[in-house]
């Protein structure tokens, strides 16, 4: 597409799922390229801005800018809000609109849904961290801390790169939530078998590899004893495990050490405890790259804790974008820009 082209292209969420159907390696792909980009020093990303509301201490919409260089050369910005009591109303949590600009002339290309691409995104980076950090041959089971969409993807993107996966342990505060998520998760492979369980310890005593996909605003997580030998905790809601468990024998991987100490995740707070970031091992682009220090192998459990860039969010927009134009999907909104102001009446 020009980058002089006026028109823009609209792309819904009904859309986006069907262009993303069966796509799980090529979302892997681009989440991987993008944290190896960054890593790299290929990326810009200010710092997000929250914007929160008087007496709500859960409800939040952010905006995350972010350019991606590398294989991508993009740029925009993502508006994301988080309303948990969306669900006793029958409707999402999570909403988002993501708008794509051209690096060359800074003009908008493409304006989309996007709270598939942001939950496919966070998805597909914990199913590659949990490739890196679990060292083991591959796991058959798998545990889900709270039964929401984040942690429905993250199965679909474990199941993609861990075919061996035939056991499934959920956690959920809502009996009603988790049966709801284990009808749906039957769904996803044949011959999985679903348990739904009344305490964290049974996680841990059963599943290797655990992901927190939570709305938790403290840490609650107390200890992780029990876990099954190099266990991985997809810590993927970032608030849920206390400081002290961060901080003692835990191999700390991370998306973007500045990004994650910050907002007082359990990172943060684990750090002001501290007085410093030394216990976080490495981000996981490094991994990727071949950069990163070498994995302590005293350490009994690894926990991967990602503050969800903005540029995983660009990489997928990027792909999305693409596969819509190829397929032509969307709504092409014709002279969205307007004409010169010199041309103006």
């Amino acid at each position: 597409m020009s980058d002089l082209n006026d028109d823009i292209l609209l792309i819904k969420g009904a859309e986006i799922d069907q262009l993303l159907k069966g796509q799980e390696h090529a979302v892997l792909d681009a989440v991987k390229k993008a944290y190896q980009a960054h890593a790299k020093g290929m990326t810009d990303m200010p710092p997000n801005c929250y914007l929160r509301f008087p007496n709500m201490e859960k409800e939040r919409i952010i905006a995350k800018a972010a350019y991606l260089g590398g294989d991508f050369h993009t740029a925009g910005l993502k508006w994301i809000a988080s309303f948990p009591n969306n669900l006793s109303k029958g409707i999402e949590r999570a909403s988002a609109t993501l708008i794509l600009n051209s690096p060359e002339t800074g003009r908008p290309t493409s304006i989309m849904e996007s709270s598939i691409i942001s939950a496919k995104r966070t998805a597909a980076s914990a199913a590659l961290a949990a490739q890196v950090m679990y060292p083991k041959d591959d796991p058959n089971a798998v545990g889900l801390v709270g039964c929401g969409l984040i942690n429905y993807e993250t199965l679909r993107f474990l199941l993609a790169v861990y075919p061996s996966i035939s056991d499934i342990h959920l956690l959920d505060l809502s009996p009603e939530r988790a049966e709801q998520f284990k009808a749906k998760a039957l769904g996803l492979k044949d011959n999985l078998n679903v348990h739904v369980q009344n305490d964290f310890a049974a996680l841990l005593a059963n599943a290797p590899i655990i992901s927190f996909g939570t709305t938790a605003i403290k840490p609650f997580v107390t200890s992780l004893k029990g876990h099954l030998p190099n266990a991985v905790i997809l810590h993927v809601s970032l608030r849920d495990i206390v400081p002290a468990v961060i901080l003692n024998g835990a191999d700390n991987v991370v998306d973007d050490i500045d990004q994650v100490c910050s907002n007082k995740t359990s990172l943060h707070l684990a750090e002001m405890e501290a007085g410093n970031r030394d216990f976080i091992r490495t981000a996981i682009g490094d991994i990727f790259n071949g950069d990163a220090a070498e994995y302590d192998e005293t350490k009994p459990v690894g926990i991967f804790s990602p503050f969800g860039l903005g540029i995983l969010d660009m990489a997928l927009a990027y792909l999305v974008d693409q596969l819509a134009r190829e397929n032509q999907v969307g709504t092409n909104i014709g002279g969205f820009l307007p004409a010169p102001w010199t041309e103006r009446d």
